[in-house]
């Protein structure tokens, strides 16, 4: 992924930054990456639905 900001919103733009750390890295550590980056994806599309 090239350098950021992707989207303009900060909290879509961190969690995506995320997205090019686990390089080189094996399975379970994607996978933990994947899992916080979809938490906080919905934590922001939530904030959105009550604000």
């Amino acid at each position: 992924m090239s350098e950021g900001p992707w989207t303009g919103v900060p909290e879509v733009d961190g969690a995506l930054a995320r997205l090019g750390e686990p390089d080189g890295a094996g399975a379970e550590q994607w996978a933990e990456v994947y899992e916080d980056v979809h938490a906080r994806l919905a934590a922001t599309l939530a904030a959105l639905d009550r604000g």
